[in-house]
């Protein structure tokens, strides 16, 4: 990877597109480089490392708040926070998880029922919606 890029270029180097690149600079994640004379802005590997990193921590499910609080921390208190962050990301996923499983074991029910009732009468499924 070449060490100065086109915005077309960083977008390839980070695997996004290039919407993403000028979102994550509208979200002040990721500072836009000056325009030289030839008119076309030059980012760098560094700024793809940023990219990826950015991208990464979304798909653990950070906000964009989370991902603009992470990239400003330095020092030595970084890991501590770090983790902090994670467990706390941890517990909402392991929260999201139970109220899947839950989900999944309703309609699982529900299909149950659906399946053994003979074909006359109201809907299992329809009815247990209607009750609550």
């Amino acid at each position: 990877m070449k060490s100065r890029m086109t915005i077309g270029k960083l977008a390839e180097a980070a695997e996004v597109g290039v919407e993403t690149i000028r979102f994550y600079q509208r979200s002040g994640l990721l500072q836009e480089p000056d325009r030289p004379l030839s008119g076309y802005r030059e980012y760098t590997a560094e700024d793809a490392r940023s990219v990826r990193f950015i991208k990464r921590a979304q798909t653990l499910g950070f906000s964009l708040n989370d991902i603009a609080g992470l990239l400003k921390l330095d020092g030595p208190q970084t890991c501590s926070i770090t983790h902090d962050l994670a467990l706390a990301k941890l517990h909402l996923v392991e929260d999201k998880i139970a109220d899947l499983e839950s989900i999944h074991d309703a309609l699982r029910q529900m299909i149950r029922q659906c399946e053994l009732k003979q074909k006359r009468g109201t809907c299992p499924i329809i009815e247990s919606l209607v009750q609550g």
